[in-house]
């Protein structure tokens, strides 16, 4: 997994996985509960960023290579 801040998609975090494609989900306590599919993003505005940022929103992190509870 992947994890990026977009200048178009304030306050949000936008992750990338095989297992869940483009998502989005805010940058908040357990925000990625509430994750939904991010369309329309723009590479030029995403920036890939450490995992570690978005610890408290409850993210997966990958275990082997795969994520688990991954929906």
């Amino acid at each position: 997994m992947k994890l990026y801040k977009s200048a178009t998609h304030l306050n949000q975090w936008v992750a990338y996985s095989p297992e869940t494609g483009w998502v989005a989900f805010p940058a908040s306590q357990n925000g990625w509960t509430a994750r939904r599919p991010a369309r329309g993003l723009d590479p030029v505005h995403l920036r890939e960023v450490p995992m570690r940022l978005a610890a408290n929103t409850g993210i997966a992190a990958p275990v082997d290579g795969h994520l688990p509870h991954a929906a």
